[in-house]
């Protein structure tokens, strides 16, 4: 398809809570999903509560942001009132659609019609279970992340109906997230939203006859690498996508800002014909400092090999960030914010992260510090200091100093695209 015919698609951010939400919109999201403290895929993230509709409906579309509301766990018989309760408040609150797979909710939506997304969870990776769902009504479906861009193409092709499909974040061992793992294991369902993750984590077995050990954790192979697309974004566009999904409800408000911003940017200039390969190593750069478990193409190309699993715990982000200090003032005239440090201390050039509930995040470097109308280069715990600040900022931010995490000689997939 032509440049010229193509549509910009959707960019969705996560929302885990008000700073990641006013991260994501700051940060050039189209849409975003989030859950309220209940029926939702991740029941172990802070969330948002029924109250809090109207108020997040409202700051959404001041800014022309959609709101997507995920209904999309397992739903039991005792359930079913209280569910129908919600889609309720949620129409009235004027959220725009509902993300669910449970056929309870999808009839649910119809009475109400409410406009409704089929879930990920749903695995649909065919144009025949597709236009299923359309002829219950669906207004979009979620692809399974199992779908490689050639079955995208083909749905799309086959199926007049809106598609999302993932673009960076957490990659699941089980088909579609139906893990059983956790639930075996600690009672904690993640078809109820409770995954606790032992997937990533290392493992002992033993010889029960011999009584030998070994520990399963140099491969970690039920923990699959990040999916990241920054380096074939234009091949998802060019297929014809209709909403591009970042995961991560889970994860942090700098990870928000960092990850949408990017992708942001790399929509922008791919319809400004100026994503070069350069380009989009520098924004593959960008994403690794903030939480990643190494990156991989996922299913797009071909079915995820021996090199697509983590081999480690936790993060391989290139940078971290460490508490210093919160807010004072910010003086708004002068552009200038008034910082407190409480611990460590702050040097000229630092990067520096001011993270709020309302502000949601901040990132900036220190060209300039003032302590007591003298220019400093460095000041420590005690002081009070001012620096430059072209973004409204609020009193008790918290201040964090960016820091490296380890030294890489650039960032690489182990993947060959296309």
């Amino acid at each position: 398809m032509k440049k010229s015919k193509l549509k910009i698609p959707e960019l969705m951010a996560p929302a885990g809570n008000w700073t990641m939400l006013r991260a994501a919109v700051k940060s050039g999201a189209d849409a975003v999903y989030f859950g309220i403290d209940q029926f939702n895929m991740r029941a172990k993230a802070k969330n948002f509560t029924v109250e809090e509709l109207k108020e997040i409906v409202e700051f959404c579309k001041k800014n022309d942001v959609k709101t997507y509301l995920t209904l999309n766990t397992i739903i039991y018989e005792n359930e079913i009132d209280q569910v129908e309760k919600l889609v309720n408040e949620a129409k009235n609150s004027g959220v725009d659609m509902i993300i669910c797979w449970d056929l309870s909710v999808i009839n649910i939506c119809r009475k109400y019609d409410m406009p409704f997304a089929v879930s990920t969870q749903a695995s649909v990776s065919n144009s025949s279970s597709a236009k299923l769902y359309k002829e219950l009504g669906a207004n979009r479906v979620v692809l399974a992340r199992e779908c490689t861009l050639e079955d995208i193409k083909k749905i799309k092709t086959e199926v007049d109906i809106e598609i999302e499909a993932f673009i960076h974040g957490a990659m699941c061992i089980a088909v579609s997230g139906r893990c059983f793992m956790s639930h075996e294991l600690f009672d904690k369902s993640a078809n109820r939203g409770e995954c606790i993750q032992p997937c990533r984590r290392e493992y002992e077995i033993k010889d029960k006859q011999t009584g030998n050990e070994m520990i399963l954790g140099e491969d970690y192979v039920m923990s699959p690498k990040d999916l990241c697309t920054i380096e074939f974004i234009n091949e998802l566009i060019e297929a014809d996508i209709d909403s591009l999904k970042i995961e991560g409800r889970k994860r942090s408000p700098e990870y928000v800002a960092k990850v949408v911003s990017v992708y942001r940017r790399a929509i922008d200039l791919y319809f400004a014909n100026k994503l070069t390969s350069k380009i989009k190593k520098e924004l593959l750069e960008e994403l690794a400092k903030v939480y990643n478990r190494g990156f991989s193409s996922g299913f797009y190309f071909k079915v995820p090999g021996k090199n697509e699993y983590v081999g480690m715990y936790g993060s391989k982000a290139t940078t971290r960030k460490e508490f210093v200090g919160r807010v004072r003032n910010y003086y708004k005239k002068a552009s200038i914010v008034e910082i407190k440090i409480e611990t460590g201390k702050i040097c000229d050039k630092d990067k520096i992260l001011i993270i709020g509930e309302t502000t949601g995040v901040v990132e900036l470097k220190i060209d300039s510090i003032q302590l007591n109308d003298i220019k400093v280069n460095e000041a420590e715990k005690g002081n009070n200091i001012t620096i430059p600040c072209n973004e409204l900022v609020r009193r008790n931010d918290s201040v964090y100093i960016v820091k490296q995490s380890f030294s890489r000689k650039g960032v690489k997939h182990h993947t060959t695209f296309g």
